[in-house]
């Protein structure tokens, strides 16, 4: 592992300067190396001021985001294409503008349930569309990576195979996969496996349960994840993601179904994460010494 990262989303929703500079501190405070934010737009955000508060605070940054319909590089129709790779250009030039390092999340679709299968045209423009803005995020010195998730928030990329092919298909030697433990969960018949099918390929990677909450308190076999991430020699970033109603926006509520409070209470949640994570590894490299040995 690189280093050990925690969603912005766990601290606050957002709309804010003062709310995103005080998530950078909130996970500094609890030993996280690496904050993950939302789209940052531009004209909303100091972006300068966030850059220079991550360096003070020695947090690096990565950014995730989700396609609206509007601006989906998998339709059809050339113009909604067009508006979604101007979008995507405009987040590649914030992750660089603020000293990111990762690009990240559903930026080959719109993030929300299709009433529909993909269409091979549709999947067409958006090969295309992932090439180009990997070529703009290589030259901006900006990691491209895509992330699989399950079927209701997506139509195109569910499983670790079909992303695969995907990124081949592009013809970049830039774009990498963002696997996540939650998704995983729904749509692999066998998470550790798809690891090991990724291997290098994985260029980011998300800790969450299967409830959304408490690392452990769902149905997610994190052993044999962090075996998995062990066999492939991972190191590169993981990120801790949890969401509530308690603290995520509207917009990201509806669009990921999160209609509870999985927790109330964000400080204890983020130190309990660090410390499953660095217990869940710690226990893989034991077991791999342990097996080892003749």
């Amino acid at each position: 592992m690189d280093r050990l990262g925690i969603h912005s989303f766990v601290w606050t929703g957002g709309q804010t300067q003062a709310m995103l500079e005080k998530a950078m501190e909130k996970s500094a405070a609890c030993g996280y190396k690496l904050i993950e934010f939302a789209y940052l737009r531009p004209e909303n955000f100091d972006l300068d001021a966030l850059a220079r508060r991550a360096a003070a605070l020695d947090l690096a940054v990565a950014v995730t985001m989700g396609l609206p319909f509007s601006h989906d590089v998998s339709s059809e129709d050339a113009e909604t294409v067009k508006a979604g790779e101007r979008m995507l250009a405009d987040a590649v030039r914030a992750v660089r503008d603020i000293g990111g390092r990762t690009l990240g999340g559903i930026l080959y679709s719109a993030h929300g349930k299709y009433a529909r299968m993909p269409t091979r045209k549709g999947r067409d423009n958006s090969v295309a569309a992932i090439a180009r803005t990997a070529d703009a995020a290589k030259a901006a010195g900006v990691g491209l990576v895509l992330e699989i998730v399950n079927r209701f928030e997506t139509n195109l990329l569910n499983t670790t195979a079909q992303g695969l092919a995907f990124i081949k298909e592009t013809g970049s030697d830039h774009v990498r996969l963002h696997l996540d433990t939650f998704h995983m969960n729904i749509e692999e018949a066998d998470p550790a496996a798809a690891i090991r099918l990724a291997g290098d390929r994985i260029g980011y990677f998300h800790i969450g349960e299967s409830n959304r909450g408490y690392l452990g308190d769902g149905v997610v076999d994190f052993d044999r994840i962090f075996d998995a991430l062990l066999d492939i020699g991972y190191g590169r970033d993981i990120t801790f993601e949890s969401f509530s109603s308690t603290v995520v926006d509207e917009g990201l509520s509806l669009a990921c179904a999160i209609w509870r409070d999985t927790w109330t209470d964000n400080v204890p949640l983020a130190e309990h994460a660090r410390r499953f994570i660095e217990l869940k590894m710690d226990e893989a490299g034991r077991r791999r010494a342990t097996n080892a040995r003749p």
